[in-house]
């Protein structure tokens, strides 16, 4: 029986003539909102000091999202094409293969471009294309629409013709040649064939010009010792591949040693395969990417490092050179042993920056046989030396200098001599600088040049012997008043032709069997390879002189290249300045590191804030008279007791950006192009702030965060017994975790399922990932201050993690052997002592990004369901839906997710690339621009696992086998292989075996948040 009883809130409502009822029945909004007075009001905006969720709590959500609708945004009118590209198609991306060598960094690549604007870099995987991309190469698109370059000629400073400057030259160069006056060419290494025999064409023309090649970072003494024994000056490419125990005597090859871009070849050996996996083992002063990967490493000085090369070719060759390796002796000994017991599936590689050093390593690989080292294929990338930079300085001294024409180079920062050089720039009659910035040199010279980027460039490249590269413009240059370095040139020696047709011309002779269309598509051709014949060399001599090899007086800094800043080319570049370093997990400065126990005795110290900040000590550094002031320290577990480290590449201060001006300039203490000098250090008052990263967003605490085994457990055991599955409790009874739910589970059996599989085994904490994502999604550059405040907006991050004893498995039994708080075995003392790592912590690395959780903690906590679940696997954001409540943020047990604070773009708080036309030329279309008050995390590329499917569905086909692997930024950069991003559904994806995989796990997978990201069991072969 129904009802038709009759209730009221109100007793006014019992009263029908009431005309209050009435007009609040019939109006939402009795009283008009003056919305246009509040929002049309830019100054009132702008001073007010009310925030927007408190805009929203005052009118009411739903009158705050009417109001803001209503709104007209302002009206940006865009210019048509007069005739349009064929070969352009709105919305649709085009690909051009090219290559960059800069000097310092070198890849071979794929360059996206939408509507004729580069915004993102690839790696060209076609056959013979060997150079992936680094951190620092990814973010190079971002320095091609640098606001900082130099933009057109300057003479005197001040702004000049490409006429004058033609005349003022060509002047100077009749004027040298006239009076026998020397002519200097100054660039880096070229490694361009086609420059090189432009250059022989200028000194031909210029019968008194040379060409001096300089290198910031040299490797000036293994360039000499290859060119002793084998004839030429190159490098050596090695294959580790093909290591079966690789041994490494201070070379951090998985960073920017000789180059770096060895990560690849090193991974293949490092998976475990059918119960075989390499060894490595390293032995070096820094804590390096090397070191931190490797299954043994032994910290020691420089001048151990030397005895210990001549320990290991006592062993392996049979010589008997007396060595003194005190403590280090068995270690070493146990090393040089498994070495010469691999056989040629053994090598051996060396930092060390000494000729002697250089020799000894080609006569052990030489008498390993080692199928790793080869003299075919040699790199062609440094080929600079420092005594011929030396001989030029000392020529400027003298006044025989004529006409110095720089190009690539900056001496007047990175010489560690540059005040000797700009004063002696000043007898020089005429100096010239091409240069992309006005940079210290460019600001000391006659005439300063501004060129262009390797992106708007023509040129070839031959980075290994036997290959020949290209790299073609994929925009027109930006300034119509640069122009590139060859092309200058060719105006200087009298050619009238394009550099584009001088190279077409000159390519013939290098393209045997193929044409110049086909390695412009491709954008690499690998011709035939020969080796180089060796001769003679004095090894027995070598190892002598090694052998008297001491300490130096006092401590030993080590000066290396950071892997965010490199030899500091990009200084100006804010994806590299607030990408933190792999190891110390510190962005925005370069530091002096130094071990606990040296620390203690120099009473230098780090701890942190309330707020999570890391502080440290300041000190002087004395080296050789030269004294480097207030430099930050960083307490390094694994520094060598007695070294010291300092990165290269900052302290600059022209052409940047007042945000970008961090840190100290190391090259000022580079003496005699020698990375190990004997220092005095000082500490002095005040204390640094840090903006480092380590102590935010931890996982730290949680038991199964990351897993590893040794070899021999996983080929002895089963994986229940090194890949533990957490258990649950469900009715009283243990149960694992993956078999039960909070709730129901949906199909996911249909269309696409996205997952994406992590090897830690593979994994060298290089960073790639982080920059590609950066670059791939329009993550926003917040700055020192608030990435000190935890408001970093990385995606992606990559957690370092120590274990205090030996092994992560010895931490775990120190933990479950504490007996009550106190005590010799008390968890209250004991904990205190695993926040200190030992003196050689083992290091492994984590990258960590929203795991896209089937069952999604943030999704059920959302007010307004602005992150929500897709049907292939992603965790979606709907970015206006967003109020910034941050419930998401909270209820993720991972920390992935980001919060704007603030308007990063289009904001003077924030000068980055956000904040001009410029920069935003670098913003992928694709994906939304984020706004203040919003929260953000990856989102699995879903841009490109879109388009990907709309691509197939318009040829009409299914997605073909492993077309998702490039489809997601980090699995696309990740050049060894640690990220493979796949479709769970498709069974001859490779991502399925990888899942099926048993040292497949999820992170936290006791949570029961059944992730769509899951990692693979780190493995050592201890």
């Amino acid at each position: 029986m129904s009802s038709n009883k009759k209730y009221w809130k109100s007793v006014e409502e019992l009263n029908e003539n009431s005309s209050i009822v009435e007009t609040l029945r019939n109006n939402e909004f009795v009283e008009a909102i003056p919305t246009d007075e509040f929002l049309g009001d830019e100054a009132a905006l702008s001073a007010s000091s009310t925030t927007r969720r408190d805009f929203l709590k005052y009118v009411g959500f739903s009158t705050a999202a009417a109001s803001l609708v209503a709104c007209e945004g302002p009206v940006i009118k865009s210019i048509p094409y007069v005739v349009q590209p064929e070969q352009i198609i709105p919305g649709v991306a085009d690909y051009y293969a090219t290559t960059i060598f800069d000097g310092f960094d070198f890849a071979n690549l794929l360059v996206k471009t939408r509507e004729g604007r580069p915004i993102k870099i690839e790696n060209n995987t076609v056959v013979g294309a060997k150079f992936s991309a680094n951190a620092r190469v990814h973010a190079s698109i971002l320095s091609l629409y640098d606001s900082m370059r130099l933009k057109q000629p300057k003479i005197a400073g001040k702004t000049a013709t490409w006429s004058e400057v033609d005349s003022k030259v060509k002047a100077s160069l009749a004027d040298a040649k006239a009076k026998g006056g020397q002519v200097v060419l100054l660039t880096n290494t070229l490694a361009s064939p086609s420059t090189e025999k432009l250059i022989g064409e200028f000194i031909a023309a210029n019968p008194t010009a040379k060409h001096v090649v300089y290198d910031a970072v040299s490797s000036s003494e293994a360039l000499d010792a290859f060119e002793m024994v084998y004839g030429e000056r190159a490098l050596v490419d090695y294959d580790f591949s093909k290591a079966g125990t690789i041994v490494s005597v201070g070379a951090d090859f998985l960073g920017d040693w000789q180059g770096g871009s060895y990560d690849s070849g090193y991974a293949k050996g490092r998976v475990p395969k059918n119960g075989v996996m390499s060894k490595h083992i390293q032995i070096e002063s820094n804590m390096t990417l090397s070191g931190a990967a490797a299954d043994k490493r032994i910290p020691m000085t420089t001048a151990f490092q030397k005895q210990a090369l001549v320990k290991i070719y006592n062993i392996v060759t049979g010589a008997s050179v007396s060595v003194n390796l005190g403590k280090f002796d068995a270690e070493v000994t146990k090393a040089a042993q498994q070495l010469k017991a691999a056989g040629s599936k053994g090598v051996l590689v060396s930092g060390i920056e000494d000729k002697n050093a250089q020799l000894l390593v080609f006569a052990i690989n030489s008498a390993l046989s080692s199928e790793a080292f080869t003299t075919s294929g040699t790199r062609q990338i440094r080929k600079g030396s420092s005594a011929k930079v030396a001989q030029l300085v000392n020529d400027m001294k003298a006044g025989s200098v004529h006409t110095l024409i720089m190009s690539g180079v900056n001496p007047a920062y990175s010489l560690p001599n540059a005040k000797e050089f700009t004063d002696a720039l000043k007898k020089v009659k005429l100096s010239v600088t091409v240069s992309l910035k006005e940079d210290e040199t460019a600001l000391v010279s006659n005439i300063a040049l501004g060129t262009t980027h390797y992106l708007e460039d023509w040129n070839d490249v031959s980075l290994t012997k036997g290959t020949y590269s290209l790299t073609q413009p994929t925009i027109r240059p930006l300034f119509a008043e640069t122009k590139q370095f060859q092309d200058i040139l060719l105006s200087w020696t009298g050619n009238t032709a394009s550099y584009y047709d001088y190279l077409k011309a000159n390519a013939a002779s290098y393209l045997v069997g193929t044409t110049w269309n086909k390695v412009v598509h491709d954008g690499v051709f690998v011709g035939a390879v020969s080796a180089s014949v060796g001769g003679a060399a004095d090894y027995a001599g070598a190892a002598n002189a090694l052998a008297q090899s001491k300490n130096v007086a006092g401590l030993e800094l080590v000066l290396y290249t950071k892997t965010g800043m490199g030899d500091g080319q990009q200084a100006n570049n804010p994806w590299l300045q607030e990408f933190p370093d792999p190891i110390t997990r510190v962005s925005w400065d370069n530091y002096v590191t130094v071990s606990r126990a040296d620390a203690e005795n120099l009473k230098l110290e780090n701890y942190n804030v309330a707020n999570g900040g890391l502080n440290g000590s300041y000190v002087n550094l004395v080296v050789d008279g030269t004294t480097l002031e207030k430099v930050p320290v960083i307490i390094q577990p694994g520094q060598a007791v007695g070294t010291l480290g300092l990165s290269l590449g900052y302290g600059k201060k022209a052409a940047l950006k007042q945000e970008m001006q961090v840190g100290v300039n190391a090259y000022t203490l580079y003496k005699n192009f020698t990375n190990i000098q004997s220092v005095k250090v000082e500490k002095v008052a005040g204390d640094h702030e840090f903006a480092c990263v380590q102590l935010q967003k931890t996982l730290m605490g949680r038991g199964d965060i990351l897993k590893e085994t040794t070899l021999e457990v996983f080929n002895t055991k089963e994986a229940k017994d090194w890949n533990i599955a957490p258990m649950v409790s469900l009715d009283h009874n243990p149960v694992k975790a993956k078999d039960v739910d909070l709730w129901t589970s949906f199909d996911r059996s249909i269309g696409h399922h996205f997952n994406l599989s992590i090897d830690l085994n593979a994994c060298t904490g290089c960073g790639a990932c982080v920059i590609a994502c950066h670059a791939e999604n329009n993550v926003p550059v917040v700055g020192k201050t608030e990435v000190r405040r935890s408001r970093d907006m990385h995606w992606l991050r990559i957690d370092r993690y120590y274990s205090s004893e030996d092994t992560f498995s010895g931490d775990n039994k120190k933990k479950e052997e504490f007996d009550g708080l106190f005590g010799d075995k008390g968890s209250l003392g004991g904990f205190g002592e695993m926040e200190h790592p030992s003196d050689n912590p083992q290091i492994a690395f984590q990258p960590v990004m929203c795991q896209h959780c089937n069952h999604a903690p943030c999704e059920t906590v959302c007010p307004v369901a602005a992150t929500s679940h897709g049907r292939q696997g992603q965790n979606h954001m709907a970015y206006n839906r967003c109020v910034g409540t941050r419930y998401c943020a909270n209820n993720c047990p991972y920390k992935v997710r980001r919060f704007n604070w603030f308007l990063y773009n289009k904001n003077s708080e924030f000068d980055y690339h956000m904040n001009d036309d410029l920069g935003r030329m670098v913003l992928n279309p694709d994906v939304n621009v984020r706004s203040r008050g919003v929260m953000e995390k990856c989102s699995f590329c879903i841009q490109s696992t879109q388009a990907v499917i709309l691509k197939a569905k318009r040829e009409g086909r299914p997605v073909a086998k492993g077309e998702f692997h490039n489809a997601v930024a980090c699995s696309a950069a990740c050049s060894s292989g640690a990220m493979v991003f796949g479709d769970v559904n498709d069974k001859e994806d490779a991502i399925v075996a990888l899942k099926e995989d048993d040292r497949m796990y999820h992170l936290l997978e006791h949570v029961g948040t059944k992730p769509n990201v899951f990692y693979q069991v780190k493995v050592r072969n201890t």
